[in-house]
């Protein structure tokens, strides 16, 4: 089946793209580089290394103020306006720039016989709307946590703000970088940052462990991601992209698929995607590695919001979408690409609906959305997919932001069962309307940019052959993505005002006795909220403002929006495979007798609307209209309740996210725990006995040697006593045997 979808799917877009260019020489056009690049697009990389290089002074020279935040947002934000003149003058064109030549190592003549890997930057398209959102986002990001973590000034505010900068150069490294050992090298950095920003907090056991699952889980996917650049430059003799993409084995191969003899690819060949798919699915949260992501909220709110929904967790889409030549050539990648991201959204998805904790849920969405942008890729629409992680970047950042507000306010609070009404309490306007804007991005709400970037993905499902089942499993978790995000919106942000602080809740002097709702529940133990101030306000109203005005990119730059045209020039779009975008399909695939493109704007409406009815329904306040606004009168009861202890065990696996960490507890850690014991012990008593044994026997034999070697002269006197007396007895007891 999968070899079926492979065949159809990568025959009719290479063909049609080679009809639509008309290139009747070679079949293809390879990207090309038109120039070497500016100098300066470096500077997009360094400058957040610098910000590393000022805030670690920051930590010797013992500042105890702002001014490692500052320092991070001036750095970024240079960064980020560097990334805007690069947008403005190179977008469009290919052109590669390099600062020093890091490897150039030749060992024979011909290909294969040298390997090169510069330190230098490839700027595309791509690249530059990556970096857009990546430097964009984490200089409002750097500023929020200005506030966030001013509570920890000192030696951790560097640390923490050192870390930050640490992760945007290995970031950037990872985009900008102009071969795979450079991308390397920032899939490995943006690792080890997202360690130790998950483990900030490393006097709490709960997020030393996270850390620790974060770092192995990653482990096992970039050691597929490893083989896979070792495998390329095996096989293609270089791991540049200029020369990979031009090569002839490349462009021959791709030839040959259009032909369809996807035969004549060499199973090493297809190998290299698989292996480079291995290593995304387990930067970006897929299944079965997707267990560290959740986990990983225990990290601060800022580094959920820039590492764990907008930036790292896309590196894996991202080195499909770079790699998407590639991953052409493999009958087996694109459609396990299809699968692995359709059910990873629909189990996520399920978890996130049976949670309590608002950071968590918003994990699993995470989680969830990032299987939606890998089916876009593998669907063979790349433009859907860059598009939802440019919107989600935007609505996902908002509502964890939003999420850490309310935890920075509430002592901690997550518990969407002790939080309700939080729109009526003084102060939190802002993070409720920025909250409600991201919520209604993220349930595909009609006219909002998550609904548009969702729909291309949707489409493309049910017109690529032998997709529908996917389309279909997507569309149903849509649904559910809308039941589950507006449950925590209708929870926490309407209904009765009640509040309970959290587990960081030591007492408060500024107590306050207000009327907080008609149930007469207020809050705990006379605790007040500490509202926002300035900069997190500032960040969420510029997010959910950015948030509100993405979906007018649909609208820009001919068909396919903006971002179409954004990577219709980079490798995300093969040059020569540019013809096959929305608008040039075959008329395979319909939805309910329609074309999908066409119909699907009213069938994913429906389905979002009636996800956001059952969440007003069950988890809604009582209001005039009664039945279809929901009956809760108390934070902590709602109609689910009745439901859920109708459906035995369902729900409490759901809340347990269905065992699946136990599971590989049981299959995994503990057999290895089990083998290791066992080894450990082999270690001990037969290699490290061996050793002691080959020690021992000349420290024994030294050992009974020793006193006779004392250097006493009487000693010596007795010994050459005792050695004639001894002589003498032998000798006397020969001749006694003689007579």
């Amino acid at each position: 089946m999968l070899s079926t979808i492979a065949e159809i799917g990568l025959g009719r877009a290479l063909s049609g793209a080679a009809i639509a260019a008309e290139e009747t020489a070679k079949g293809f056009s390879a990207p090309t580089i038109d120039a070497a690049g500016p100098w300066w697009v470096g500077l997009i990389a360094f400058l957040p290394m610098l910000g590393v290089v000022l805030t670690t002074l920051c930590a010797i020279g013992g500042v105890k103020s702002k001014l490692p935040a500052w320092l991070t947002v001036g750095c970024l934000g240079a960064s980020f306006g560097l990334t805007l003149l690069m947008f403005l003058q190179l977008s469009g064109a290919t052109t590669v720039t390099t600062w020093w030549s890091w490897f150039d190592l030749t060992w024979a003549e011909g290909a294969g016989g040298s390997m090169v890997a510069n330190f230098g930057f490839y700027v595309d398209s791509l690249t530059c709307l990556w970096m857009l959102f990546v430097t964009g986002l984490a200089t409002l990001i750097a500023l929020y946590a200005s506030e966030y973590m001013s509570h920890d000034q000192g030696v951790g505010y560097c640390r923490f703000f050192a870390a930050f900068n640490l992760f945007v150069f290995s970031m950037s490294c990872l985009v900008m970088g102009d071969n795979l050992l450079l991308l390397f090298l920032g899939w490995e950095g943006v690792g080890l940052c997202s360690y130790l920003l998950i483990g900030y907090h490393y006097q709490k056991p709960s997020a030393v462990a996270a850390a620790k699952k974060a770092f192995i889980v990653n482990r096992i996917g970039d050691l597929g991601l490893v083989l896979g650049v070792l495998l390329t430059f095996v096989h293609f003799g270089t791991i540049e992209y200029a020369e990979l993409f031009t090569s002839e084995k490349l462009v021959g191969y791709l030839a040959a698929i259009e032909a369809g003899n996807i035969d004549q690819v060499p199973v090493i060949a297809q190998s290299i995607p698989v292996l480079l798919m291995i290593g995304a699915f387990g930067k970006s949260a897929q299944l079965p590695l997707y267990v560290w992501l959740p986990d990983a909220m225990e990290g601060p709110t800022p580094v959920s919001a820039l590492i764990h929904a907008a930036t790292m967790v896309t590196a894996g889409v991202y080195l499909i979408a770079r790699m998407y030549p590639v991953f052409l050539l493999s009958e087996w990648a694109l459609p396990a690409v299809a699968w692995v991201g359709a059910l990873t959204a629909l189990v996520a998805a399920t978890i996130g609906m049976a949670q309590f904790d608002i950071k968590r849920i918003m994990a699993y969405s995470t989680v969830s959305q990032l299987g939606y942008m890998f089916c876009g890729l593998a669907a063979l629409t790349s433009a859907g997919g860059a598009f939802h992680v440019l919107t989600h970047a935007f609505f996902k950042a908002t509502l964890f932001l939003a999420c850490g507000a309310v935890m920075h306010g509430f002592a901690g609070q997550l518990d969407l069962r002790k939080l309700s009404g939080l729109s009526k309490v003084s102060g939190w306007q802002i993070v409720s309307l920025a909250m409600l804007v991201g919520c209604l991005n993220l349930a595909g709400f009609p006219f909002t940019a998550g609904y548009f970037s969702k729909d291309m993905i949707l489409a493309e499902a049910f017109i690529t052959p032998g997709m529908a089942p996917i389309g279909w499993i997507l569309l149903i978790t849509a649904g559910l993505t809308a039941y589950y995000t507006f449950r925590v919106f209708f929870r926490v942000f309407v209904g009765p005002v009640h509040y309970e602080p959290g587990d960081e809740h030591h007492g408060d002097e500024d107590h306050g006795d207000e009327d907080h709702g008609e149930d007469g529940h207020g809050h705990g133990d006379g605790f007040h909220p500490h509202a926002p101030g300035w900069a997190i306000n500032l960040v969420l109203a510029v997010l959910a403002a950015a948030s509100v005005a993405a979906f007018a990119l649909y609208f820009v730059g001919g068909k396919g929006g903006w971002v179409a045209g954004m990577i219709k020039d980079s490798t995300a779009l093969y040059p020569g495979f540019a013809a096959f975008t929305a608008d040039a399909h075959d008329g395979h695939g319909t939805l309910f007798g329609q074309d999908p493109h066409k119909i699907m704007y009213y069938v994913s409406a429906v389905v979002g609307a009636i996800g956001i009815g059952i969440a007003a329904f069950l988890h809604g306040p009582k209001g005039p209209l009664g039945l279809f606004l929901g009956a809760r009168r108390r934070a902590d009861e709602t109609r689910t309740d009745a439901i859920a202890s109708k459906m035995w065990f369902v729900p409490r696996l759901a809340e347990d996210k269905w065992r699946v960490d136990e599971l590989y507890d049981f299959m995994i850690v503990r057999p290895l725990k089990f083998f290791s014991h066992v080894f450990s012990l082999i270690d001990k008593a037969l290699v490290d006995g061996l050793v002691m044994l080959a020690g021992w026997l000349p420290r024994g034999m030294g050992g009974a040697i020793r006193p006779s070697q004392s250097g006493v002269l009487h000693g010596y006197a007795v010994g050459m006593a005792g050695g004639l007396a001894v002589v003498l007895i032998i000798v006397a007891l020969v001749a006694f045997r003689g007579l």
